[in-house]
């Protein structure tokens, strides 16, 4: 198995720092998405903000890809490509925003209604959140790191969603994918023993419909393959002696 950093005190405070600005981020576009609204222009409004605060976005020409921002509308999952196109109400967007902040990534996305949203879809995107709290709130020493896995896939599956089983959360710290996986299912007691020092983030991906999903031609965008709605929650976190401590919270912000 891949080896699992552990960050020490130090380490964390200043990945709580990186998270801080994502989290900066997230608030702010909150304000800005709404019937009209360019997704280039949230991409602009997010970068512009990560270098104000001494950070540079993660996302940008990672593996190559273009942008601050994945934007990700309906039902397209994840890594979407900013775009001149404008959302519209009746629109879910999801928005995943890295920054990286003396050498340490902070990552978070959200899933965001456009207006007059139905209330399925609006159920979808609550369920989803919450899942991620459960995942967070197992996520403790001594724990397996299955038992996250298992928190977020009991509280999705009663609902009749699928989980996206392509794409997972994982570790995070100087670099923005580290060990370990995290899948969003999983057997409970099971996988390695999480330590105090490990940081991961969780990002539970939830599909109206099915869980399966495919890839667009533009190599990046991945859409569930009933093109029905998909909700993306993620928090970037760290297992400390104290239970686990959430290093982009918008709570704190707003």
């Amino acid at each position: 198995m891949e080896h699992i950093s552990r960050k020490s005190a130090r380490e964390i405070e200043l990945m709580r720092a990186a998270g801080r600005v994502v989290a900066e981020v997230h608030v702010l576009l909150s304000k800005l998405v709404e019937p009209g609204v360019t997704l280039l222009e949230l991409d602009a409004a997010a970068e512009a903000h990560i270098r104000k605060r001494g950070a540079s976005p993660t996302f940008k020409g990672y593996k190559g890809f273009p942008a601050t921002l994945c934007v990700s509308v309906n039902e397209e999952v994840v890594h979407g490509i900013p775009s001149k196109r404008k959302l519209q109400s009746g629109d879910i967007v999801s928005i995943d925003c890295g920054a990286t902040l003396d050498g340490y990534v902070g990552d978070s996305a959200v899933t965001l209604p456009i207006g007059d949203v139905s209330p399925a879809i609006l159920d979808l995107l609550r369920t989803t959140e919450e899942s991620l709290y459960r995942g967070i709130e197992a996520a403790v020493d001594g724990a397996r790191l299955h038992d996250i896995s298992y928190a977020i896939q009991r509280h999705i599956e009663p609902k009749g969603y699928g989980i996206v089983r392509e794409y997972c959360g994982h570790g995070v710290g100087r670099r923005l994918h580290e060990a370990p996986q995290v899948p969003n299912y999983g057997l409970a007691g099971s996988g390695p023993r999480i330590r105090s020092g490990w940081c991961l983030a969780l990002e539970p991906m939830v599909n109206l419909g099915t869980h399966e999903v495919v890839t667009l031609s533009d190599g990046w965008t991945v859409v569930t393959k009933d093109r029905r709605p998909s909700a993306h929650f993620e928090h970037s976190i760290a297992v400390t002696d104290h239970g686990p401590l959430i290093l982009t919270d918008r709570r704190e912000i707003q």
